[in-house]
């Protein structure tokens, strides 16, 4: 049973990694909380959170239900949410299991940050994106129509359960999106994992067990150690954002309707890629072998017909990590490495996005 460590600062949570974990009795974690709640969408609370009521030893535990999908990680799901946990009279002592994927954690990692100024809350992710990503690290936060992630606030977990069992029922789609993310931490990592993907990409592809155990833990491993760096994202942490600037325009472009979050940042990690290359910070060389390791693993490469340039570069200026005056990009230094550029050209994105696009 890998058990990794995010050793911060002020304190340090473990990353569980079983198959297996949600039949495992874990109620000592949640022993010493009052009340607790189960926070879940319609896709994976009937699949789950029986599971992990029986898991914690609290079968009647509440669970609070949001409708699957990016489109509710919203204020008003967030606004809902809040009160339900006011009307459970959840008190300081409490404690929130956010049962889902990126959007269930987001979400409920952030009401945990707000309620009460903050009470603990959980990851239990049953995504590989967020298994490998997003239930690490404490970034939580909800869209608001300019933007993906422009509310939040930093709350880290207690702990991070993760059950690789429960991809077993992850829709294709969604796993390979995970998949976007995997490859993410072995573009930032050092050649070595990058070429462990390559050469395990069929096993991936077949998701054999023993090699998606391995790959969670060794993507959770790089995250823990750069949060411990870098908490709240002041220096290393931002490079864990490659690709993400480019997907998150694309994203809200879109509506989140058109592309998956893993999907966004598999394209955003291409054009990345290739604009360094452009800028002769990386070989394209190394940006051909990332956009062949992703389409190996299904995952698309290039923007959907119809994308407008200057949208796209309007909406990275509304990205989180913009500063005033210039884009903030994270690009690519070849495999294994990455360098924050704090003051990108946005007209030289421009010109780099319009020939792409045509």
């Amino acid at each position: 049973m890998p058990e990794l460590t995010v050793a911060l600062a002020q304190r340090s949570y473990p990353i569980i990694i079983q198959s297996g974990l949600l039949g495992t009795a874990m109620n000592p974690a949640v022993s010493g909380h009052g009340a607790v709640l189960i926070v879940t969408d319609s896709h994976v609370g009937p699949l789950y959170a029986g599971r992990l009521r029986q898991c914690i030893g609290r079968p009647d535990c509440p669970v609070w239900s949001m409708p699957a999908g990016e489109r509710e990680k919203n204020l008003a799901r967030f606004a809902e949410l809040l009160e339900f946990l006011a009307e459970r009279r959840l008190t300081r002592d409490s404690c929130i299991l956010a049962l889902g994927g990126g959007v269930v954690g987001d979400l409920a990692g952030f009401a945990a940050a707000c309620y009460m100024r903050g009470i603990a809350f959980i990851q239990v992710p049953t995504s590989l994106l967020a298994m490998v990503d997003s239930s690490v690290g404490g970034k939580t936060a909800v869209d608001l129509p300019a933007g993906k992630n422009l509310a939040g606030a930093f709350h880290q977990p207690k702990a991070v359960w993760i059950d690789p069992d429960v991809l077993e029922t992850l829709p294709g789609r969604e796993y390979r999106a995970g998949l976007a993310e995997v490859v993410k931490a072995g573009a930032i990592a050092g050649d070595e994992f990058f070429v462990w993907l390559e050469n395990h990409a069929d096993a991936l592809n077949a998701k054999r067990p023993e090699v998606i155990e391995q790959a969670i833990a060794r993507s959770c491993r790089l995250k823990a150690d750069i949060v411990a760096r870098d908490e709240t994202e002041q220096g290393d942490r931002a490079l864990l954002n490659f690709g993400h600037t480019f997907g998150h325009a694309l994203e809200v472009l879109l509506d989140y309707g058109g592309l998956v979050h893993g999907e966004a940042v598999a394209i955003g990690m291409v054009l990345a890629a290739d604009y360094s290359a452009q800028l002769g910070l990386a070989g394209q060389n190394d940006a051909d072998r990332l956009k062949a390791l992703l389409q190996a693993l299904g995952l698309p490469t290039q923007p959907p017909p119809g994308m407008n340039a200057a949208q796209i570069v309007e909406k990275m200026r509304l990205d989180k990590k913009a500063l005033h005056g210039g884009l903030r990009l994270v690009l690519w230094r070849g495999i294994g490495a990455c360098t924050l550029h704090a003051d990108a050209s946005g007209d030289d994105v421009l010109r780099f996005l319009d020939q792409r696009l045509r």
